[in-house]
């Protein structure tokens, strides 16, 4: 993280499934970086982060009213916007317990996003969304159709977000064809292509109308014992940025 940072000197970065606990959690090396970190860490699993140059304000962690032990959201004001950092479920297998529990969560995140573009009309949305919204953000559509991360039910869970007034940046712009975030490690996946884009930025209209690219760096994709996903960026112009 700290060598992409340098190469990529951005405002924010959130990160997901960090699977450490608080105290393990880096945040001296990262403040030595520039960057004030907060964390919503767990054991094992899950665990979302917001790093950033500007102090973040009014944190909050998890989705309220929501009973959930899982670690899956962060969400600050940094700068006079409101970013909101997802770890989405993957859900496991359509028609399992998992995939049950995803949608709800889906639900509950969609309320959550609802009540917080009244109090935050500048509002980012990014993650791990575990979802990938259409057939062009997938290799094979055949073969994935109606499996997990692209059952209709999952990207109907996306176009609710998107009906809240979010835009997905990435889709904003011309974009290559068969551009992913995510390639399995088996099977030669990232060497053949074999991807999905499951990593999504949503904006609210304000910061729609502000961003003038949003690309995805599959260059790390390709170091030594990588992540299975490639960050995506979005750029905004801003006033005072």
């Amino acid at each position: 993280v700290l060598d992409w940072l340098a190469a990529n000197p951005v405002d924010a970065l959130c990160l997901q499934e960090t699977k450490t606990e608080d105290k393990g959690f880096p945040f001296a090396e990262l403040a030595a970086a520039g960057y004030h970190a907060l964390h919503n860490g767990q054991k094992t699993y899950n665990g979302v982060a917001i790093l950033s140059r500007l102090a973040a304000e009014d944190v909050r962690f998890d989705i309220p009213g929501f009973a959930d032990e899982q670690k899956r959201v962060a969400a600050a004001t940094v700068g006079g916007v409101r970013i909101v950092c997802a770890y989405m479920p993957n859900g496991q297998a359509v028609g399992a317990d998992k995939y049950a529990y995803k949608l709800r969560w889906l639900a509950a995140l969609t309320d959550m996003l609802r009540e917080d573009l009244q109090h935050w009309p500048k509002l980012a949305l990014l993650g791990d969304y575990n979802i990938a919204p259409e057939d062009a953000d997938v290799h094979d559509p055949v073969a994935w159709k109606d499996q997990i991360l692209c059952s209709e039910p999952e990207r109907a869970a996306f176009r609710d977000f998107l009906g809240l007034g979010l835009s997905d940046a990435f889709r904003l712009f011309e974009q290559a064809p068969k551009s992913y975030s995510w390639w399995d490690y088996r099977q030669m996946g990232f060497r053949l292509n074999r991807g999905l884009r499951i990593d999504h930025i949503l904006l609210s209209a304000p910061l729609a109308g502000a961003c003038s690219a949003c690309t995805i760096d599959k260059a790390p994709r390709k170091l030594e014992r990588p992540s299975d996903h490639a960050p995506v960026i979005a750029t905004l112009d801003l006033p005072g940025e």
